[in-house]
């Protein structure tokens, strides 16, 4: 499988794909430089693989031979499509391209066709990370240097968008996200804020919406917790205009589902966050413990919490670690890039 694709793998989530980056970028960041991050957009990117190409690929780069490729050109081929509306199917046509994304064979051989793609992207110097078709290119540097890493990164975007044009995949170069991380005073000298593509000219944004989680230029948070914010809020106030009608098991169930979802999703990405930002976490969580067990505005928060096992914002972020650290030290977690030497740090601590 391609080393730096994180989706539909064991181990692997959006969570551990955004640790991985950022964990380069703080790496850069420690070293006194900036970060050139690009995240690229693909149009209908599973319904355009190349069945040829893909059935090429999968012989000369993966092996897969005789009865086992027979076996998967009868799985992409000869389907067929129709629609059914108001009453009448449209013309039965026999699709060309594509894999079934509802399948659980198609996802794969999509990881595999794009496969190559991590080996255009790293030959001028560019590190890659994946998630299913959300792709992100990023490369530190010297402030100092930084107009010569946006020149290598519309170079290799060209190069990227060649090969997809290749490959029957299409770059969306006008959804195209780049941002510059790192610390005040770095930013302050990179002094170019946009970059020209072949149609179009993109424009460095302050924050980038990353695999669902919101990052700004330098890495408080800040614009994450304020849009998690309001999205909890708002689920909160539907749920209290209902909760009259509800069972209190069906209450914490919708609090699950559209409020402590959202605060638990890759919140291993705030450690390390101001005690001010986190503050307004806690605040969430506590209006979602209110709204199930009724408790008032001013009663202490902790017994409920402990009665409904919940751990606070905080403590759970830091079980999240642990539990990862856990993982990596027991070879669950994903082993990306064993040349960072990782690997020997995790041995050296499990020996501990």
């Amino acid at each position: 499988m391609p080393q730096l694709q994180s989706a539909y793998r064991r181990h692997h989530s959006t969570e551990t794909a955004l640790l991985i980056v950022l964990s380069d970028i703080y790496a850069a960041i420690d070293h006194q430089q900036v970060i050139l991050l690009s995240l690229l957009d693909l149009s209908a990117a599973f319904d355009c693989v190349d069945h040829n190409i893909l059935l090429c690929r999968l012989r000369t780069n993966f092996g897969v031979c005789g009865s086992a490729l027979e076996w998967m050109e009868t799985f992409l081929r000869g389907r067929t499509q129709q629609v059914f509306y108001r009453g009448h199917l449209s013309v039965r046509i026999v699709p060309l391209f594509g894999v079934p994304q509802e399948s659980v064979l198609g996802p794969i051989l999509f990881l595999l066709y794009t496969d190559e793609l991590f080996h255009v992207i790293a030959e001028c110097g560019f590190t890659a990370h994946s998630y299913a078709d959300d792709t992100q290119v990023y490369v530190s540097t010297a402030a100092s240097d930084h107009i010569d890493a946006i020149e290598r990164l519309v170079r290799r975007i060209v190069c990227i968008r060649d090969w997809m044009a290749r490959n029957r995949l299409k770059l969306n170069e006008d959804k195209t996200q780049v941002i510059w991380l790192g610390t005040c005073q770095q930013l302050s000298k990179a002094t170019v804020q946009s970059l020209t593509l072949t149609n179009v000219t993109v424009q460095f944004s302050d924050v980038v919406n990353d695999l669902g989680v919101r990052l700004d230029s330098q890495l408080t948070m800040a614009n994450h917790i304020a849009a998690l914010s309001r999205s909890c809020f708002f689920q909160l106030r539907q749920l209290r205009s209902i909760k009259q009608s509800l069972t209190i098991e069906a209450t914490k169930t919708l609090v699950h589902a559209f409020v402590g979802s959202r605060l638990d999703y890759c919140n291993s990405v705030l450690v390390g966050v101001s005690v001010r930002l986190l503050h307004k976490l806690e605040v969430i969580q506590n209006a979602a413990a209110r709204i199930i067990t009724g408790t008032k505005k001013y009663e202490r928060m902790k017994p409920v919490l402990q009665e409904l096992h919940w751990l606070p914002v905080r403590q759970q972020i830091t079980y999240n670690t642990a539990l990862l650290m856990y993982k990596c030290i027991y070879g669950l977690a994903p082993m990306m890039v064993p040349d960072r030497g990782y690997s020997q740090w995790i041995q050296s601590y499990s020996k501990v």
